[in-house]
């Protein structure tokens, strides 16, 4: 009987999918980089570039690296490191509309990579709320909690410990299913959040101004 209900179980259990590498440690295959600047300097030194075997975000020009694909309901594990000083950069999710706020950013929801700040949500042209909203999200009086340029954007996240000294590499895992998005740092759960006004769309690494090394961008769909 054990064996029969041991069977019937691995009947019905789903398959796994299998994890989909978005940078395979060769070339920018998969990507297509998105830099205003270059729109009147096409000869402008790039943004993103591969150097012993890791996708470098060198910071400037500014802009972002964003997938050809769209995704939604998935798991993205990102193994990044600031090789110099500590600074800005980030993980955006459902991307759509490029350059939706201040001519730059696609419209998204961002997960903050800034050192000392990694898990921060920022809103950009959408929206996602989190529990404790008036505590954590910081507003002025009468601020909309929303994604545009005047709206509160940043949500805070619940801890600014979990970031490996500078120079050592970090793992951010960014679970998106439905409406419902969860971020972890080096194990460690560091925001989550619901009601996100997208569900889908394009995955996008930010050039902010300081250098940072990607050597994991590694996407599970979930069933």
């Amino acid at each position: 009987m054990k064996s029969i209900a041991l069977l019937s179980l691995l009947f019905v259990a789903p398959a796994l999918a299998e994890p989909v590498a978005l940078f395979n440690g060769k070339d920018l295959a998969g990507w297509t980089a998105d830099v205003p600047e270059a729109d009147k300097k096409p000869d402008i030194s790039p943004s993103f570039i591969i150097r012993d075997g890791n996708l470098v975000s060198l910071g400037k020009p500014l802009g972002h690296l964003v997938t050809e694909k769209e995704f939604g309901d998935y798991k993205l594990t990102v193994e990044y490191r600031f090789p110099g000083k500590g600074g800005n950069c980030g993980v955006l999710i459902h991307a759509s509309k490029p350059r939706a706020l201040y001519g730059m950013f696609p419209q998204s929801i961002e997960v903050q990579m800034q050192s000392g700040n990694a898990g921060d949500f920022w809103c950009i042209e959408e929206n996602i709320e989190v529990p404790d909203m008036e505590k954590r999200r910081p507003h002025k009086e009468g601020q909309k909690f929303g994604g545009g340029a005047n709206d509160a954007r940043n949500i805070k996240n619940l801890t600014d410990d979990s970031e490996k000294p500078l120079g050592e590499w970090n793992t951010m895992v960014i679970t998106c299913k439905g409406d419902a998005v969860t971020v972890t740092v080096n194990g460690t759960e560091v925001n989550s959040g619901t009601k996100s006004t997208a569900t889908k769309g394009k995955i996008a690494l930010q050039a902010e101004g300081t250098e940072v090394e990607f050597r994991k961008v590694e996407l599970e769909p979930l069933k």
